[in-house]
Order: structure tokens, then C-alpha cells, then sequence
């Protein structure tokens, strides 16, 4: 694991108002050293030494040293949130995975859309994967001390030669199952995930892994499989291919079968299959019971599911505008044609919304899923579009940085200057997007 900074304590982002924190004189820019003696490292120690209901801050602010006492009562919140880690200061990953996205980006992106984390902070604190190849002794100590759970990691093959390979043959290698169960005994829950290659590590390998790794549940809770993504800057690198139809469907049914084994053995479906198999298939997607509370679905497991079932419970609010009020809404190619069927039978009164699925020629390849369209994307194909009614909404996850950028760093704002409409971001949410529909 290279972590690149050695970067002490943590920074205030913001102090809420009328907290504890805001009461002992926290502002924005603290750097908080140590927590009753101890030193921080990163936002983890906060949290863990920061549990206490009585904490002695050492506090550096403008150069100079202070020391704040902070008082709550059991269970109350301090208020205030840090500062996300710096590029400096995340591990990065040593590793060429043969599939990895970012090796498969265009030239001339913003410098940050190029670092590879492979940090266990960060897998505990947002769900980033982790390969737990790079991982010091002390590191992995130090997940156990803390009992830093849940983490992600990425599995792809147990089969040591095979993840080897896969990894893009790293010098010192690591097998992964020693680790996971080492997790396992310390009681750290894990969710695992497989990047399914054709010809690399499907059929019998798959099956190999799935089920090397099922004796290890409950502490691997969930095992992710989901297809590899190829776009179409794969310059100098392994030769990978899609599913076919064909294999999609095929895929669909070896899962299920596992699914309704392992549930009768583990009292869990344990295995669960991604999203975009069962479009690609043309199968019915699982019931939302099947997802078992959603817990990988922004590993794009059930997250179509959860996205259409939330439809029937959803109504847009307020006044009806006039009739007729036409509204584009913008998708990837993928599911276009799933979320036009939605729309209709939601049926908001007086308004026409056409979905137009933009194909994504930034990236090419087979990438066709929304959070990857670009604003350049969106602004060609939707000039070719005629009239584009009174609003463009756009999915809000396909912008990146907390900027409201998309990944080739034009704003919704410039998009619709060029295309002459508003263009509205709207977060992946039925609620949201029935009031966005209303309000265009």
C-alpha cells in the first residue's frame, strides 16, 4: 500500500451550529492533533478515539496551539464534519489489474480521475473496493484493532495463479483467502466482488471462487459479481472482450441456482448478480426481497430495482402547470428503453417527457450506463434531437467532485447555454424525478 503523505491530524470542514463542537470553539480550519493524548492519523482515529463523551483536543489553528475541551451527552453527535483526504494523502494502488477502468481512460482528463485508491480507510469509509494486495502488516493490524467493518474487497479469482494474473502480476503476491479469513475470525464483515472476464475467470473459476468463498459467511456477507466494463481506449493493453447474450443469460441462471442452494444452507442468497446482466439478457430482474436489504447497490446490485419499485409510491406534488409542457430526459443507452416504460405509466399530468439515451462516444467500448456520460455526449447528440421542450434533465450521478462537473469538466450550465434549455441535474430517485418533471 503506498500512502504518499504523512500529513498529521485531521481539518475542520465545518462546525454545525449549537453543537457540542460549536460551543468549545471549533471553526473551520482546525487541525485537530490528538483526542485525550492520542494522536490522529486520519479521520479513522477521529471516530475511534473521538467515541468518548469527554475529548481533550490538541488543536492547531493559524500556526498556533490550543487546547479545547468538548462535553456531550452519551450518544450526541460533536457536529462538525472534516475535510475529504487529498489525493496526497490516499494509498494508491500498485497494481495493473488487466480490467482496470482507469488504465482505460482517455488522454487529457483532470489529474484526480487518474489516482487508483487502494486504501482500507477509505474502503470502510465510502465502500471503495480494496484488493488487500498491497496491504503492510501494520495496516492490516490495524484494521483489526479498530474493528474497521464493513470493508470492500475485491476478489475477482481465489485461485492464488489466476488473481495473480488478474492483478497484472504484481512482484510480491498476496493469496487472498488466508486474508479474508483472518477478517473472518476477527469478526470484520466483508463484501466481496468478482469483475467477471470472459475466458479469464467465468465458468469453472467462478464457480471455484463463489464457493471457497461461501464458508466463509456470515463475515463475507455478500459476494458481487459484475461484468467487466471495456471502453475504447484499451491501447497496449490485455486483450478482454463482453458478454455475449447468450453467456449473459446463461450467467442468470447458474446464479439463481446458487442463490436458492446457498439460501437453504446460509439463510442468504449470498451471491448476487449486477444490474446490468439481466438487461443485457433481456431477464426479469429479482424481486426487491432478493436484493436482502440493498446492501451492495451502489455496486450496482439491485439499484434498477429499488429505482422502479420505487415508482409506484412516488407522486410528483403541487399544481399541475399547463398541458402539453415538453421535458427530454437524458440516459445512458442501457436502460432508455426500462425508464421510458416507467414515465409512462407514471404518467405526470400535462407534461410529455421523451427519454433520449445518449450514446457514450467519450469513452466507447461497451460503456453505456448514464453515470458515465459526458456533457460533451449529451450536448452533441442532444443538438441533433429538434426541439428539446422547456427543460433537459440530466442523472446527477454522472457529475463528479462535489463541483457539479461532469467527467470531461463541462457544467450542466454550459450544456444547456449551447443547446439554449435549462439543463437540471436530478438525483437517481423516483421522488426526484417526478418533482423535477413538475417543476420544468
Amino acid at each position: 500500500m503506498r500512502q504518499r503523505s504523512t500529513a498529521e491530524g485531521v481539518v475542520v470542514a465545518a462546525v454545525h451550529p449549537r453543537t457540542v463542537a460549536a460551543a468549545a470553539g471549533l471553526v473551520v480550519g482546525d487541525r485537530i492533533l490528538a483526542i485525550n493524548g492520542r494522536p490522529l492519523r486520519d479521520a479513522i482515529d477521529f471516530q475511534f478515539y473521538g467515541a468518548e463523551d469527554r475529548l481533550a483536543l490538541s488543536v492547531r489553528r493559524e500556526g498556533a496551539s490550543r487546547a479545547l475541551t468538548l462535553r456531550r451527552q452519551p450518544g450526541a453527535t460533536l457536529g462538525i464534519e472534516l475535510e475529504a483526504p487529498r489525493p496526497g494523502d490516499i494509498a494508491t494502488c500498485a497494481n495493473k489489474c488487466v480490467f482496470c477502468f482507469i488504465h482505460q481512460l482517455p488522454k487529457g482528463m483532470r489529474r484526480s480521475l487518474y489516482v487508483k485508491d487502494d486504501d482500507f480507510r477509505l474502503s470502510f469509509l465510502h465502500g471503495n473496493y480494496i484488493t488487500l494486495s498491497d496491504l503492510d502488516e501494520p495496516s492490516f493490524e490495524r484494521i483489526l484493532e479498530q474493528r474497521l467493518s464493513p470493508l470492500y474487497v475485491s476478489v475477482h479469482a481465489t485461485d492464488p495463479e489466476l488473481r495473480w494474473t488478474l492483478l497484472g502480476q504484481p512482484r510480491h503476491p498476496v493469496e487472498i483467502l488466508p486474508r479474508l479469513t483472518r477478517l473472518a475470525r476477527a469478526g470484520i464483515r466483508v463484501h466481496a466482488q468478482i469483475v467477471l472476464c470472459p475466458d479469464l475467470n467465468d465458468g469453472p473459476h467462478l464457480t471455484r471462487t463463489v464457493h471457497e468463498l461461501a464458508p466463509l459467511h456470515p463475515h463475507v456477507a455478500t459476494t458481487a459479481i459484475v461484468p467487466v466494463g471495456l471502453t475504447g481506449h484499451r491501447e497496449r493493453l490485455p486483450s478482454l472482450r463482453t458478454l455475449t447474450d447468450a453467456e449473459a443469460a446463461a450467467l442468470v441462471d447458474t446464479v439463481e441456482g446458487w442463490q436458492g442452494r446457498f439460501l437453504s444452507r446460509l439463510d442468504s442468497r449470498f451471491v448476487f448478480l449486477g444490474d446490468e446482466v439481466y438487461l443485457q439478457a433481456g431477464r426479469p430482474l429479482p424481486p426487491a426481497e432478493a436484493y436482502e436489504g440493498f446492501a451492495i447497490a451502489e455496486d450496482g446490485i439491485g439499484l434498477v430495482r429499488r429505482f422502479e419499485d420505487g415508482f409506484p409510491h412516488s407522486r410528483a406534488r403541487g399544481p399541475s402547470g399547463p398541458g402539453g409542457r415538453r421535458v427530454t430526459v437524458v440516459t445512458g443507452e442501457l436502460y432508455a428503453p426500462r425508464l421510458a416504460q416507467c414515465l409512462e405509466r407514471a404518467g405526470v399530468p400535462g407534461i410529455q417527457a421523451r427519454v433520449v439515451a445518449v450514446p457514450n462516444a467519450f469513452f466507447g467500448g461497451s460503456v453505456s450506463v448514464a453515470g458515465l456520460l459526458t456533457g460533451q455526449d449529451i450536448q452533441r447528440h442532444l443538438a441533433a434531437q429538434g426541439d428539446l421542450g422547456e427543460a433537459v434533465l440530466i442523472p446527477a450521478v454522472a457529475l463528479r467532485d462535489g463541483d457539479g462537473v461532469f467527467l470531461d469538466d463541462l457544467t450542466p450550465a454550459e450544456v444547456g447555454r449551447a443547446l439554449g434549455v435549462p439543463v437540471v441535474a436530478v438525483e437517481p430517485e423516483p421522488r426526484a424525478l417526478l418533482r423535477a418533471l413538475r417543476a420544468a
